[in-house]
């Protein structure tokens, strides 16, 4: 059986893809966080005009543009660490 090398495309692969998992996270974590925060916010405004009767503008608000620009926010950054995943286990199966 032959022992597996380790080469410099190997090292290369593994590093930038550990390099981009990390970038991805951080890049995720920080409108990930808000989105949650501006979901709930929503939920409760809309809980509290059901309770009071009033009904709510069909049209988008502040806050539901911010939603999507932190939804594609954190979608860019989650892309990016499944590139680096990729990239981790690309450096798996090359020889």
């Amino acid at each position: 059986m032959r022992e597996a090398e380790v080469g410099p495309i190997n090292l290369l692969l593994w590093g930038l893809g550990i390099a981009l998992i990390v970038l991805g996270y951080t890049r995720a974590r920080g409108p990930l966080a808000r989105y949650q925060a501006l979901k709930e916010q929503d939920a409760n405004v809309a809980r509290y005009e059901a309770w009071r009767g009033g009904t709510r503008s069909s049209g988008d608000t502040g806050a539901s543009v911010a939603m999507q620009v932190l939804r594609r926010q954190a979608r860019t950054g989650i892309i990016i660490g499944v590139v680096g995943f990729v990239l981790v286990l690309a450096g798996f199966l090359v020889r």
